[in-house]
């Protein structure tokens, strides 16, 4: 990558890149929230994949947000 910026993240390449704990990312990935994986006892996650899920839970907000705004239109 021209950028120097690697495909694959670690766990603390990850905190920072979502300006989240680590102790957070842990808890997600050990429970199937975050999707990554464990190669032997370190965590590794795909930028490509961290994105497409990241855009996936702000869709999700926004359709709530959306629902909410039509129930309360029609009050």
């Amino acid at each position: 990558m021209a950028s120097g910026v690697s495909d694959v993240m670690t766990i603390e390449e990850l905190s920072g890149y979502l300006k989240v704990s680590k102790s957070t990312l842990y808890k997600l990935a050990q429970e199937g929230s975050l999707p990554g994986q464990k190669v032997g006892k370190h965590w590794r996650f795909h930028r490509g994949v961290i994105d497409r899920w990241l855009a996936s839970r702000l869709d999700r907000i926004r359709e709530t947000e959306e629902r909410k705004a039509k129930r309360e239109a029609r009050k």
